[in-house]
Parts: C-alpha cells; sequence; structure tokens
C-alpha cells in the first residue's frame, strides 16, 4: 500500500515541490518499486485535502524527469531508473571529419530567429553600471587575479549551482575563464592522461570537442535516440570520456530521463571515465521546475559540468565556468602552477558579478528573463501550429532559447534557408550540427526565440510559411 506523504504546512516550500520530493526520493531508493502504480490526481488531492493543482504539477514534473510514466485510461506508474539491458550496439566507426561549422552572417534580418541572440532589453544597466564603479574605485582589482577565477565570484557561484541546479559542489571545485575556448583547452590537458577517447552526441555542439580533437583527443560521435545519447554504443565505442548537454540537448531539445542519467554515471564508473556535461541553458525552463543537473545525483560524481553567464546575463561580460570533480581539483592546481596561468575573465567583471549574485539581482533577473522568454517561446510554438500545421513538426520545446522545425515533405535545406534570408527571415539549417557521417540537408532547422522581439515573431513564421509556400 502507497503511503500517503506527510506535507509540511509551515515549510515555505510550495506544496508541489514537497510532493515531487517525496516522489523522488522514494524511487531513487526503490521504497517505491518500478511498476508501482500512484493514485490518481484526484485520489491523491482528496486523501492530502489540498486542489489538484499541487498533485498535477508534481506528477508533470516527475514525468519531465523521467521518473514515472504515464499510460493512457490507466494511470501513473513508476518507472526503471537503474541500469541498462540489451546487447550493445555496434557504435559508427567511419572515418571522422569535422563538418564545416555554418560561416556567422552578420547580415541584419528584419525577423531574426538567431539561434544565440538573446533579449538584452530587461539588462539590469543602472545596478549593473553602479556595482562596477564600485570596484573601480578599489585599486586592487586593477592587479593580477587568482587564475582560477575570484574567490567571492567562485562562492557565489557554487552557492547558486547548489540551490539552483542541484549541485553538489564548492568554491574550491570551480574554475572561471574568459572564453569556451579557453576551459575547453584547460580540460583538454587535464585529462590528457586519464581519458584520451572522447564520446560526443551526433548530431551536437561542435566546440568542445574540436578543441579536444586539436589536443590530440580521439573523436567518438555516438547515435541520438529518443531520450538522449545511446548509452549502449557508449560501452561499445571504448571512450573514457564523453561529452553531453543532458537538460536540454543541442540541437534535438531533448530532456534526458533520470534512468538514462544513473546509467551514464554507472557506465562511469565501470569504465573509470569522465562526463562532461553542457548545462547551456538548463535554468530556462518554461513549464515546471527547472531539470536538475546530472552532476548532482551522486556524491562525489565524475562529473564535469561546463556553464556561463552568456545567455543567462551577457555574453559581452564574458565570464564561463566548469566545477572540477574533487579529483581533478589538485590536477589543475598542478598545471596552473606549471604553465604560469593568468586569469582570463575581467576582474572588474568579476567582483560586480559577484555582488550581482550576493545581493540577489542575479536571481531576479533570472525570473525575470524566464517570463520573457516564455512568452516569446510561446508565440513561437502558437504562430508555427496556426501557419504550418500538419506540415511540419517541432522538437525541444518547453526550454531554452530555440527549438527544431522538421518539414515533413523533403527539400534541401539550405536552398530553402537560402530562399527565406531572401525574404529577409533568418534560420539556420540543422546539417552543421552533424559531426561526421554522409552529407545531412535534410528540411530541419533551429529556430532561436531569445531575440527577436515578440511582435515579429508570428508575422515572421506567416512569412516564411508563404516563402516556402507550405
Amino acid at each position: 500500500m502507497l503511503l500517503v506523504p506527510n506535507l509540511s504546512d509551515t515549510d515555505r516550500v510550495p506544496y508541489y515541490i514537497q510532493l515531487y520530493d517525496y516522489f523522488k526520493k522514494a524511487i531513487i531508493s526503490s521504497s517505491l518499486p518500478t511498476g508501482t502504480r500512484l493514485p490518481s490526481i484526484r485520489i491523491l488531492a482528496a486523501q492530502l485535502q489540498l486542489s489538484t493543482t499541487p498533485v498535477e504539477l508534481a506528477y508533470q514534473q516527475l514525468l519531465s524527469e523521467g521518473f514515472i510514466v504515464s499510460k493512457p485510461r490507466s494511470g501513473y506508474y513508476v518507472q526503471q531508473v537503474h541500469g541498462l539491458g540489451g546487447a550493445a550496439a555496434e557504435p559508427d566507426r567511419s572515418p571522422l571529419t569535422l563538418r564545416p561549422i555554418t560561416p556567422r552572417d552578420s547580415r541584419t534580418y528584419p525577423y531574426d530567429f538567431h539561434i544565440s541572440r538573446n533579449d538584452f532589453s530587461l539588462f539590469p544597466d543602472k545596478i549593473w553600471r553602479s556595482l562596477y564603479q564600485e570596484q573601480l574605485a578599489n585599486p586592487d582589482l586593477l592587479q593580477y587575479g587568482d587564475p582560477q577565477g575570484e574567490p567571492a565570484l567562485r562562492e557565489s557561484i557554487a552557492a547558486h549551482l547548489r540551490q539552483f541546479r542541484g549541485l553538489r559542489c564548492t568554491a574550491e571545485q570551480v574554475v572561471i575563464g574568459g572564453d569556451q575556448y579557453t576551459l575547453c583547452s584547460l580540460l583538454a590537458l587535464l585529462l590528457q592522461e586519464k581519458a584520451m577517447k572522447l564520446a560526443i552526441e551526433n548530431p551536437g555542439y561542435h566546440l568542445l570537442p574540436a578543441a579536444f580533437q586539436r589536443h590530440g583527443f580521439q573523436i567518438l560521435p555516438l547515435q541520438l535516440q529518443e531520450d538522449g545519447l545511446d548509452v549502449t554504443q557508449l560501452y561499445a565505442s571504448g571512450a573514457n570520456a564523453v561529452y553531453l548537454s543532458p537538460s536540454h540537448q543541442f540541437p534535438r531539445g531533448m530532456v534526458m530521463p533520470i534512468a538514462k542519467r544513473l546509467a551514464l554515471l554507472e557506465w562511469a564508473r565501470a569504465n573509470n571515465g569522465y562526463i562532461i556535461e553542457d548545462d547551456y541553458d538548463g535554468e530556462f525552463r518554461y513549464h515546471g521546475r527547472p531539470i536538475p543537473a546530472l552532476q548532482g545525483l551522486l556524491e562525489d560524481s565524475p562529473v564535469i559540468y561546463m556553464c556561463s553567464f552568456a545567455q543567462s546575463l551577457a555574453p559581452a561580460l564574458c565570464i564561463h565556468y566548469m566545477v572540477l570533480p574533487k579529483p581533478l581539483v589538485p590536477d589543475y592546481h598542478r598545471l596552473k602552477s606549471e604553465l604560469y596561468l593568468e586569469h582570463s575573465a575581467s576582474r572588474l567583471n568579476q567582483i560586480a558579478l559577484h555582488y550581482f549574485m550576493e545581493r540577489g539581482h542575479f536571481a531576479k533577473h533570472l525570473r525575470r528573463m524566464r517570463l520573457v522568454y516564455q512568452r516569446k517561446h510561446d508565440l513561437l510554438l502558437n504562430a508555427i501550429q496556426q501557419h504550418f500545421g500538419e506540415t511540419a513538426a517541432v522538437h525541444g520545446q518547453g526550454a531554452g532559447f530555440h527549438i527544431l522545425l522538421a518539414l515533413r515533405s523533403g527539400g534541401s535545406a539550405r536552398q530553402l534557408a537560402e530562399k527565406a534570408a531572401a525574404a529577409g527571415i533568418r534560420v539556420t539549417p540543422m546539417s552543421y550540427t552533424w559531426w561526421s557521417g554522409p552529407e545531412h540537408d535534410a528540411p530541419e532547422f533551429i529556430l532561436g526565440f531569445g531575440g527577436i522581439a515578440e511582435e515579429r515573431i508570428e508575422e515572421g513564421i506567416r512569412l516564411l510559411a508563404g516563402v516556402w509556400e507550405i
């Protein structure tokens, strides 16, 4: 018999989060075995003397993270969350050639669905200017800084990650860099003697594997399944490190469920391997709570967590960071001494950001921007449904700053993108995100919604459908 959770009336934590935490812990500990049928939303709400809303929200969060599954006309059931079975599939061993990246297009488009441009119209410039000016009055900040990053900012980042992304980390594990490549290159040097075979998602984001390849690593592209990277292929590949984006895969946008996350951690344990988790947009989820990071699922996990403030605040600040597993921290300090590393991110920006976070401005800004991006996200989905209907499918919605639009009929993605550009509409073919293998030119497009004005979204999609004669 399923025990009814005890909810606290005095606890400041909302009821739906208390319910979610109760079921999550019970499922992970196997107190609720696989296959257990949960009470219906109405029955559990009646037992707890609540409205149905918090119960439904808790169930939806458990569904999105893969703890439970919904069976039509039957109910909610606990999912298997430990291990994977089945025979290992043979990985793709075709010759590896890095597919050329789409050239950066500096043209101005009236309807710009740019994949990495966000909305900075609400940037808190007055607050930032005040904080920055405070730091200019401190001449010590004009000296060389800690190569690992300002200690105060590392403390603020670690506290934020523990509270909002579920990480298990301290400031000593945080390394700050001025750009993505700097951190990727440092990480490649740290792993050179430990893990020279890097598995990656294919399609996926190329910066890190391209940097690792330059450092002599063997890159092993693995297929994606509906719920993320194929773990059976990972076992068969011989890789001892893997790079992925589990909270919102780029570019397909799927969320990796808990069973696959735990299977990845088991792979790392069994193979003495490392998982590199790219959480580039993990804080932006529009319906339900943000998905907790993979790194926090296990104490002292072999996960290297990578993120930045480029999308949550502004890319011009040039503040990126990674969280190292504890065993790699001494290796970093040895590398720092050997290479005479210096700080690569502005000390003034780092200290200003520390106070921006410490005084609560960052959390407030995130809440505000989630609402902005949620409106744009919903406007984009509604416009696609209205003007494309059944002629296209959307993938990866509900989080991040882009969706994937796949046309159901054929056609060259490059030619269609050129037709759109001629009409003043920027869309990006997904083809450039493939690492290797045969040429891909299927009509699949990455549409960013972060930087386009709200009033331009519906009109842009209407014009796009007309240009493509949908």
